[in-house]
């Protein structure tokens, strides 16, 4: 299994040809996990601990979803050298992990992530970075991909996103960052409805060079109402901190003394005045 720096100076140190066919593909894999009471228990009558489910291939990202109804749905994705995904839950009766369904993703994705939605009003969805961000409607018997969001239209190469993140405040907000020193805000859009579907697509509401080099992860602060407030890490050693609403400067808020490239980032649930960011090769969670 690839190791996460690796990863990052295999795949996300180079430009890629969005147009080159010949690229080989790696696999994502999306895995829904549904837990329900009559399978928590055991043949002795007491809840099972640990649910296993072994995959074919290597596993990389993962994400709960939090939808009320879809509590213990879990989406995997894998770094093979194939083009092949799959839905996988939980049988109710047997407790084991079934094959749901598959579906077909370009690259490794760098992160997944189920649409921040605890009350369950917005569409079934399911985000997924790579060469592109990529918006998928998910239901019963098939996932599709609802919209593909690229903010470099003229040219054939994009820059390989490292990570993104879903406001939860806001669920029409995302924003993703880039080796290409940038982060990008996108707004989410649900259109009329078209039969019974509401049609999702989205657009830049802003992007900004974020640092001096590569950008390696993002993520939305709860701080000041949970919307405007993100803060970005990477390859020149900083944390910043940006406010949607004052995009003019920012807040370098945490610099590696050594100005090692720093890789992900981390905000406290319970206090936004906190937050963890780790190193390239670093042993420890400043």
């Amino acid at each position: 299994m690839l190791e996460l720096t690796e990863f990052y100076m295999s795949v996300m140190s180079v430009h890629v040809s969005c147009s080159n066919a010949s690229v080989r593909h790696r696999v994502l894999v999306y895995i829904d996990l549904i837990i329900l009471p009559s399978a928590e228990m055991s043949l002795h009558g007491k809840r099972k601990e640990i649910y296993k489910y072994e995959a074919p291939w290597t596993v990389y990202a993962m994400n709960w979803s939090v939808r009320p109804d879809k509590r213990f749905r879990l989406a995997l994705g894998s770094f093979v050298e194939e083009y092949n995904n799959k839905l996988v839950g939980l049988d109710e009766e047997s407790s084991e992990f079934v094959c749901r369904n598959t579906f077909d993703h370009p690259y490794p994705t760098t992160k997944i992530m189920w649409i921040p939605d605890t009350k369950g009003v917005y569409p079934d969805l399911l985000a997924t970075s790579g060469d592109y961000l990529r918006i998928w409607r998910v239901n019963d018997t098939e996932t599709r991909l609802e919209c593909l969001l690229n903010n470099n239209k003229n040219s054939d190469f994009c820059a390989p996103l490292t990570s993104f993140d879903w406001n939860e405040v806001d669920p029409n907000l995302l924003g993703t960052s880039s080796i290409d020193t940038t982060c990008t805000i996108w707004g989410l859009e649900t259109g009329q409805v078209l039969g019974r579907v509401n049609l999702v697509s989205g657009h830049v509401k802003t992007q900004l060079i974020a640092h001096d080099k590569e950008v390696y992860d993002i993520a939305f602060s709860r701080a000041g109402g949970g919307r405007d407030m993100f803060a970005s890490v990477g390859a020149d050693g900083s944390v910043r901190m940006f406010d949607l609403r004052h995009l003019e400067h920012s807040t370098i808020i945490y610099e590696d003394p050594q100005h090692h490239p720093l890789l992900r980032l981390c905000w406290n649930k319970q206090d936004p005045n906190y937050l963890a960011t780790m190193a390239m090769d670093g042993m420890e969670a400043p």
